[in-house]
């Protein structure tokens, strides 16, 4: 089960009453927090070893959280359709499918990575360079394990399974009206930290 202070705005505010976003974000990697997106889809939240440093050195820079005006990335300051992202603002991330290990029972993870490449985890030059992630998933490209290996991601399948694939996002941090935070990617598919047991789907999209 997830720590109270993991999930509960309330308690969340009280536990991280300095704002300090970065050490949130390690918390939910380190409880293996699950996200609850389209109202049922349970993914856990998964950094790349370099962004947990990078988020735990204390030097990094607070992750910024909009307010509920920004409900869609395309509403924050200074925004465009581009791969740009500065681990604070907006980072890199894939949404990835079929892994067994994954917490939430549904084999899906949020693998978020540190942008800048020096990232061993983080998006490979063609992922970079054929970003379009303001559109519908259906007409992006997906990639297995064995391609992105060969776009060199090396150990991707080592760490979430053979059969794992992904679909590379930004995704950006915003509160909703009663103070809930959301984990948005930049097609505004949504999910906010939740332990409540994976509901029926029959409806809806995660991405």
């Amino acid at each position: 089960m997830m720590a109270p202070h993991l999930h509960v705005p309330e308690a969340r505010d009280a536990h991280y009453s300095d704002g300090n976003m970065a050490q949130y974000l390690v918390d939910l990697h380190d409880s293996k927090a699950t996200f609850n997106f389209c109202g049922g889809m349970m993914f856990q939240l998964i950094l790349s070893d370099k962004l947990r440093e990078h988020l735990a050195s204390g030097n990094a820079q607070t992750p910024v959280v909009y307010d509920a005006k920004a409900n869609r990335m395309a509403r924050i300051p200074g925004y465009s359709k581009s791969a740009e992202a500065d681990n604070a603002k907006i980072f890199h991330g894939r949404e990835v499918r079929q892994v067994p290990t994954a917490t939430g029972g549904m084999g899906f993870a949020i693998h978020l990575t540190k942008a800048g490449g020096d990232d061993p985890e983080g998006w490979t030059a063609p992922e970079l360079a054929g970003y379009d992630g303001w559109g519908h998933d259906a007409s992006r490209q997906w990639r297995t394990g064995e391609h992105l290996e060969k776009e060199g991601l090396v150990g991707f399948r080592k760490k979430f399974g053979d059969k794992a694939y992904t679909l590379h996002h930004r995704f950006y941090l915003h509160l909703d009206r009663v103070n809930q935070l959301w984990l948005s990617a930049e097609d505004g598919c949504e999910g906010h930290p939740s332990p409540a047991a994976p509901a029926k789907i029959g409806f809806g999209r995660a991405f």
